[in-house]
């Protein structure tokens, strides 16, 4: 596919050494995006460079929930920005709350919720200046009930979802829209073994029942470009399931 749908548009992508993030760093870089593309995996950017052949994907290596690396970021933007895909995420072993330690919590907090709330801000003021742009955070199914995961990843994208519908709140007069992805099950690298037998019993059978599609990430991807788009100019703090139909259940 080749589109000049985001040419002469900036777009960062966070997570995009892999998984969803790739597919939409990639996806965008080939419908004509600048992509500032950031990782905690320097390997997962270089691979990202090299297969999506074009000098306009720029990398930005470390955690995104450090300041240190949004810093880097806007600096990259060199004042435009158009657009923010928040996909950078990480799963919690499917612990519940009598079970969740203090640790995952606060990891699983700090790069699903912290690291997109403080990108966020940091582009918001570049967002404005550019005349608007639209942000797109990864939620997930277990946004919208609580059978999907543990209890810190189920608390972060409940969160993300209020972020969301914030930011599209407060900034939808400026022009910066803000909207959600919810997926499914997706084949991804991002670790997902338990480590509760509780946790494991009570979510493992009903997915199994349910036999949801795996989706690829290029399917997520689809979904995220067109709501960084202006294909979607007049959707603005939706939460869109891309999960198979999971969420008709």
């Amino acid at each position: 596919m080749s589109s000049p749908r985001f040419e002469g548009k900036t777009v960062v992508v966070t997570g995009a050494g892999s998984g969803i993030g790739r597919a939409t760093a990639l996806r965008l870089a080939d419908e004509g995006a600048t992509v500032i593309a950031t990782d905690i995996a320097p390997a997962g950017l270089e691979s990202l460079v090299v297969e999506a052949t074009t000098d306009r994907v720029i990398t930005v290596v470390g955690d995104v929930s450090e300041s240190d690396t949004i810093a880097a970021i806007i600096a990259a933007a060199d004042g435009t920005l158009h657009g923010v895909a928040n996909v950078a995420g990480i799963m919690d072993g499917f612990l519940p709350a009598g079970e969740i330690d203090d640790a995952t919590w606060d990891r699983v907090m700090r790069i699903n919720v912290t690291g997109p709330v403080r990108l966020i801000r940091e582009a918001l003021p570049l967002l404005i200046a550019n005349g608007g742009g639209s942000i797109v955070n990864v939620a997930s199914e277990a946004a919208l009930r609580g059978s999907a995961a543990g209890v810190a990843y189920t608390a972060s994208k409940h969160a993300i979802v209020g972020v969301t519908k914030n930011t599209a709140y407060m900034y939808g007069p400026q022009g910066v829209r803000a909207n959600a992805v919810a997926p499914g099950q997706v084949a991804t690298n991002i670790e997902a073994r338990p480590a509760s037998e509780l946790g494991a019993s009570r979510v493992f059978p009903l997915l199994g029942a349910l036999a949801l599609p795996v989706a690829e990430a290029s399917k997520l991807a689809a979904a995220i470009t067109w709501l960084l788009s202006d294909d979607s100019l007049n959707v603005n703090g939706a939460i869109l399931p891309s999960d198979g139909g999971w969420s008709v259940v």
